[in-house]
């Protein structure tokens, strides 16, 4: 992603609210018959193929009460937490509810930018126990609770059945650990028709790959509040993963951004590690493809990196109405997300991946939701998109063959360090 100079990312911001202002209204909307339903904004950054179905979850919540209504706003994805920093910095036109991810909650709570949901949501039967329990707990901070999860999308397995059977593997067994995948994937390798067994992203998803595969090998990205991207397993991660381009030539070199994406589409790349929101873009090309957890590619145990799409309450919403309406929304989503999971993701709640046949028996979902046992979020820690920068630019350069392992990520280490000690 190109980054934008800070006036142009003003000006867009500025924009996008001032369109907001114009379609948001006053607080409360007249209803046909004369009387009054409190009107709760929402805001939420669904800008892909996800946004129809939060859509028509908020159009059914409408349609099935008349005390409230929940007026659904989008934002892009490039501009939302630009939108969102204006809107908390006195705009008149805040949301009174809006979606955050989970790597982005401690920013704000630690601003004060967030309510407590401890008191406010409890009282209401919006409870832990309706959740998955790493989904909620990733909204404790410092002894307060501060979002309602929606859903948790960790990395997942992708796999080219036709090409499975072309090289003599079962289609429906996907490799469950390191040496089941490097025999896959050199098997799957035929130089000649240039297809790849696993094509190594050089850029994203590397955010998820590269944690995935250090958390497997028991290491962390942060260690007593400091950067700890040259442990030995962070080294040794690297290592296997530049490893399968320079020495078992399951990949291509200088795969250039979305490159892994374009070869799985032709079918020239038979393994693919991305997120759950891929599904409906695999689904339209019509590939003949499979799903599975990701692989145990580190050495130690099993792990995978998530994130999370939550729920999050301004600390400016104090009006009572308006809380017991977003709660009254929020129970009504717990309970009706089939329509979410249908994008592809696997929603947080119980209801509906412990509980619900028509989820059970879908396709990716319930491989998704068997992952959030074992998922690992970013570490707790304010700015860590900026403090993970380094790390990401670094690990780029040595899958780019450009540096070893261990020097890129002392290289990353150091650069991070300063960044914290500014």
């Amino acid at each position: 992603m190109k980054k934008k100079k800070w006036l142009g990312i003003a000006l867009s911001a500025a924009l996008v609210l001032g369109s907001l202002a114009a379609c948001s209204g006053s607080k409360e909307t007249s209803k046909s018959d004369g009387g009054k339903t409190q009107k709760i904004t929402y805001w939420a950054p669904f800008s892909g193929a996800d946004g129809p179905r939060m859509k028509n979850i908020v159009e059914n919540y409408n349609k099935s009460q008349s005390k409230y209504n929940v007026d659904f706003q989008i934002i892009p994805q490039n501009d939302y937490y630009k939108t969102v920093d204006l809107a908390f910095s006195g705009q008149k036109n805040s949301p009174d509810v809006l979606i955050m991810h989970t790597d982005q909650l401690k920013n704000y709570a630690d601003k004060n930018l967030l309510k407590d949901l401890g008191d406010t949501i409890a009282k209401t039967g919006v409870k832990e126990g309706d959740y998955s329990e790493t989904a909620w707990k990733a909204g404790d901070i410092n002894g307060k609770h501060y979002s309602i999860p929606l859903d948790i999308h960790p990395l997942i397995l992708y796999y080219n059945k036709d090409l499975f059977k072309a090289a003599g593997l079962d289609p429906e067994k996907a490799p469950a650990n390191r040496e089941e995948f490097l025999s896959y994937a050199q098997k799957l390798t035929v130089p000649s028709k240039k297809q790849y067994g696993f094509v190594v992203p050089t850029l994203w998803p590397n955010q998820f790959i590269f944690p995935t595969i250090l958390f497997q090998n028991g290491g962390g990205l942060m260690k007593d509040g400091k950067p700890n991207y040259n442990s030995p397993e962070a080294v040794e991660a690297l290592t296997f993963y530049q490893d399968l381009i320079q020495k078992y030539k399951v990949s291509p070199a200088n795969v250039q951004q979305d490159g892994e994406v374009t070869l799985f589409l032709q079918g020239k790349n038979a393994m693919h590690l991305n997120g759950p929101w891929m599904m409906e873009q695999w689904d339209k090309a019509g590939i003949n493809y499979g799903v599975a957890a990701v692989p145990q590619l580190g050495t130690k145990q099993q792990a995978v990196y998530a994130n999370g799409h939550n729920f999050v309450i301004p600390a400016s919403v104090t009006d009572t109405k308006k809380l017991d309406g977003i709660t009254d929304f929020l129970k009504f989503v717990a309970k009706n997300t089939m329509e979410w999971a249908k994008s592809g993701q696997a929603p947080a709640s119980k209801a509906i991946y412990e509980n619900s046949e028509e989820f059970k028996k879908m396709k990716q979902q319930p491989i998704v939701a068997s992952e959030f046992e074992y998922s690992k979020f970013a570490p707790v820690i304010a700015n860590w998109g900026q403090l993970s920068e380094p790390l990401w630019s670094e690990i780029n350069l040595a899958l780019l063959g450009k540096k070893d392992p261990q020097k890129a990520l002392d290289d990353a280490n150091k650069k991070a360090e300063q960044l914290l000690n500014k």
